[in-house]
């Protein structure tokens, strides 16, 4: 039995239904929010509901080093101004914000990309990191690695959450809105290609093992070897 597996809570956000990740590492309380999409405060209701006890019986809460986004679309970082702000009054240090480079000018436009819709927002807070293809970040004991995966968006990425038995760790991929349960991501937005996220996922998703969990950006988690087999858009590859 494993003394302390690491957390991990999905929190659903927003008017599309985002799914926020937030992922600690037990031993050291360290932690990532993967698309803080939107309804901060929702965000931030979960963050303080979870405590947990280390090895020697203390309390411990979750210390947020970093903000991570699959990509820059108004619904996974709606609420990242909003939980940036409360961690870094409540810890006296900001969390990383962390984009691909490549979508930097979608960010930009959240206010832009709001009133599309109708949705008023704050200027966005800075990105000051920049994500970077096989890049590796490590989270406490949490070992990602990042996959970028244009075509959805021009710096769409994945993140790789890499197997350790000795945390409870299954073989993990947030695959953002390029890859969900039987479908993929739309290409009709800014910078999109469609045949560029088609060969990503055939390159750089379905290349993992089949056993590999799929958390996808809305909607419910799959698996890797069965999107090859099943998924309209991309199944049946060998």
């Amino acid at each position: 039995m494993i003394a302390n597996p690491y957390i991990e809570k999905n929190v659903v956000v927003g008017p599309f239904q985002c799914n926020c990740k937030i992922i600690v590492c037990p031993v050291t309380g360290e932690s990532a929010i993967i698309d803080a999409g939107d309804e901060s405060e929702k965000i931030i209701a979960a963050l303080e509901k979870i405590e947990w006890k280390s090895a020697d019986g203390k309390s411990l809460k979750p210390n947020v080093r970093f903000l991570l986004h699959t990509h820059a679309h108004l619904d996974h970082i709606g609420g990242t101004r909003g939980v940036s702000e409360w961690v870094s009054k409540k810890e006296k240090a900001a969390p990383a914000r962390a984009l691909h480079r490549g979508d930097l000018f979608i960010y930009e436009k959240l206010q832009e990309q709001g009133s599309r819709f109708g949705f008023t927002y704050e200027p966005p807070l800075p990105i000051d990191h920049f994500l970077e293809h096989e890049e590796r970040l490590e989270i406490g004991k949490l070992r990602f690695s990042v996959i970028h995966t244009p075509g959805h968006s021009p710096g769409g990425v994945g993140f790789r959450l890499h197997e350790d038995t000795s945390l409870g760790v299954r073989e993990t991929v947030y695959s953002g809105d390029t890859l969900f349960q039987g479908s993929v991501g739309r290409t009709d937005l800014w910078g999109a290609d469609a045949d560029l996220m088609f060969k990503m996922i055939k390159e750089r998703f379905l290349t993992l093992d089949g056993d590999t969990r799929v958390c996808p950006g809305h909607g419910p988690e799959t698996q890797i070897g069965i999107e090859k087999r099943v998924n309209p858009y991309v199944g049946n590859q060998r």
